[in-house]
């Protein structure tokens, strides 16, 4: 991969955001009872395809069906830094956003604490929480569903991507994912954080924009006829396909794997269906796919189209569920 990979998506405009509850977070309340789901975006300055997600929900001026939805730019500072010459650079100002969780009642003495310090009333406020993010290498998205047993089965319930990795976090610092009730078994709160794919391939924000799709309605915040045009599940597969490069063939097959929901209209043999059908990560149908595409191992599949499975097999800690 080379030094500087190419930004194949245009950065949206956030200064628009900066007016909310707090600067860039924005609070949609219902008025209905219900879980308080959040989205978080640019934990990490340069990861820009939850950013674009988190644009659109706002853009289309979306209001939850039922409980709260709390949409966050994280580290707003870290991306308006951002230079395409040096773009590793702006993942952080003074150090990673999502390694301070566990300090947080220490003084804050850096953009990212100070930052933090904002964020927390939210974050413990939240019932359920998705944190977008992407990666350096050019791999497949992964589901990080945490240490615990819940996440894990949050993960499957989302359905996609395929690949969900149960880890023990990070030794350098709490993460936001791991904070509070989200890191108690015994707490009904619960967390996932995504990896949608190299930062700045235009399948990311695809990846991004299912996987944000298919949390909210699964919360039950939104419905999918709530979502921005473009931004539902039902177009990501397609979107994926288009990409001629091996990783994007690849989360294409992800994508239609891990389905969670299918507009209604025909299914992939042309045959009627009058609603949507849901499906379960697990479901003997998850790994079928279509007749003649099966994918029998993600990890393997990722490696005979090219690409690095993410290197969950690599890290210490980390646990391959599917």
């Amino acid at each position: 991969m080379p030094d500087t990979p190419p930004i194949e998506f245009a950065f949206p405009d956030l200064r628009k955001w900066e007016k909310g509850a707090a600067p860039y977070i924005h609070v949609l309340e219902s008025g209905e009872p219900g879980p308080t789901v959040m989205v978080a975006s640019l934990t990490h300055g340069n990861e820009v395809s939850g950013a674009i997600v988190v644009d659109a929900l706002l853009a289309a001026k979306v209001k939850p069906r039922q409980g709260t939805l709390i949409l966050s730019f994280n580290n707003i500072e870290a991306y308006h830094a951002f230079d395409r010459r040096t773009p590793f650079k702006s993942r952080l100002v003074d150090e990673d956003f999502n390694r301070v969780w566990g300090r947080l009642d220490e003084p804050a003495t850096t953009v990212e604490t100070k930052r933090a310090q904002v964020l927390k009333p939210f974050v413990e406020r939240a019932d359920l929480l998705l944190d977008l993010h992407s990666m350096h290498d050019d791999c497949v998205p992964l589901m990080l569903s945490g240490p615990l047993d819940k996440g894990v089965a949050f993960a499957k319930r989302i359905g996609t991507p395929v690949d969900i990795v149960s880890d023990a976090g990070h030794a350098a610092g709490m993460r936001m994912r791991d904070y509070g009730g989200f890191g108690d078994p015994k707490s009904p709160k619960n967390a996932l954080l995504i990896e949608t794919g190299q930062h700045w391939r235009a399948s990311s924000v695809v990846v991004a924009k299912d996987v944000t799709a298919r949390f909210l309605v699964e919360t039950g915040v939104l419905e999918e006829a709530d979502l921005p045009v473009g931004g539902g599940p039902a177009d990501a597969g397609e979107a994926a396909r288009r990409r001629g490069d091996a990783c994007g063939r690849h989360q294409a097959r992800q994508l239609h794997a891990g389905a969670a929901l299918r507009r209604p209209g025909r299914d992939r043999q042309g045959r009627h269906r009058a609603r949507p059908r849901r499906r379960r990560a697990g479901d003997d149908a998850l790994r079928r796919l279509c007749a003649g595409h099966a994918l029998v191992d993600p990890a393997v599949a990722a490696r005979r189209h090219g690409c690095s499975p993410g290197s969950a097999d690599l890290r210490p800690g980390w646990r391959r569920i599917t």
